[in-house]
Formats: structure tokens, sequence, C-alpha cells
């Protein structure tokens, strides 16, 4: 299983997430999963990229050219594909991945992890989709999709789209567990 993995870039957060990206990392690893991720040296990204590395796991970056030119490229990262700008860099993600893990982390991740919904919802994209919510960092964004459910600007059914994790070791089960969602989501996608 190939793993498409979203996280923040940030160094300057809570050291509990780095931890929790860490030990995911290293699970990541032990499972032999394979990770893609956005190529970052830096904040969650780094670090999980990191753990992976240092547990003789596989991990392919991917960074688009004018982040890879400022440097912002993870130098132990030996599989890393340079595309061309951010679109290119999330369809290659996609293209390369059976399941999506969202980490904590900015306007960046958020926009990937509603984009992998998106597709989920439409079935361009079929593998589970786990948020990590540690330290419940993403307890709003869960509040706002049940709003969105609740005012039916989603379906009930759409609820089964994504699964949240508390710990990551939650995110491997979550993973290994997964049944599936429906087999043609587009007969729902229309309210």
């Amino acid at each position: 299983m190939t793993v498409c993995v979203f996280a923040s870039s940030s160094s300057r957060i809570d050291k509990r997430y780095a931890e929790a990206a860490a030990e995911l990392g290293s699970l990541f690893a032990r499972a032999r999963m394979n990770v893609i991720y956005g190529g970052g040296g830096i904040g969650l990204m780094g670090v999980m990229a990191d753990a992976v590395i240092e547990n003789n796991g596989s991990i392919t970056g991917v960074i688009p050219s004018f982040m890879n030119d400022e440097g912002w490229g993870n130098p132990r990262i030996n599989d890393m594909i340079v595309t061309t700008d951010m679109g290119d860099r999330k369809k290659n993600m996609f293209a390369r991945a059976d399941a999506v893990v969202a980490l904590p982390g900015g306007i960046g991740t958020l926009e990937e992890l509603t984009e992998a919904i998106t597709l989920k919802q439409l079935g361009l994209f079929k593998g589970p989709i786990v948020i990590l919510n540690t330290l419940n960092f993403y307890r709003s964004f869960i509040d706002f999709l049940g709003h969105m459910i609740d005012g039916n600007f989603l379906r009930r059914e759409h609820k089964g789209m994504w699964v949240i994790a508390d710990a990551p070791k939650d995110v491997i089960v979550a993973l290994s567990n997964d049944m599936g969602w429906i087999d043609d989501p587009r007969k729902i996608a229309k309210i």
C-alpha cells in the first residue's frame, strides 16, 4: 500500500505534534507501507519522513520546482520527484496513492485534505482517507463537516469517506481495516 501523507511544514509548533509524526513514520516503515509526501525537510513533513528513513521504510518526495530551488526539499530523500507546480505535485501524489493520511497542518494541508475528500465524493479517488487528530487539532474541521451534513450540504453517507484517528497506531489500524466506501459514489454525489 502506498500512503499519501499531507502535513505541516512549520517547525514552530508544539513538539507533541512532531512526536506523533515521528511515531507514525516509524509505524509506516514497520508496516511496510510505502509513503509519498510533499518532499519537505522541516516541520511534521520532515519529522515523519526522517522517521520512515530511520526505520528503513520506503518514501518518495514530490516537490514543485520553485520549492526545490529554494532548498525546501528533504536532503535525505533519495526518491525525489520535481514537478512544475503545486497542481502537478498533487496530481502526481494522488495518482500514486492507495490511501491518504492528513496530519495537522496549515492551509496547504487543509486544501489537500479537502481535495482528497472531494475526489472521493466524485469517485475519482477510492482509497481510505484518515485524519490524524493529534491533540484534537481537527476538532473544528470535524465539527464543520458535521455541520455540512446536518445542513444537507453533504449526505449522511458522505461521513463514511473519512476516518478520524486520535493516535498514530489508530492510523495504521484504519488503513489495514479499510473495507472501502461505496461502489459508485456518483450515485449519491448529487444532493
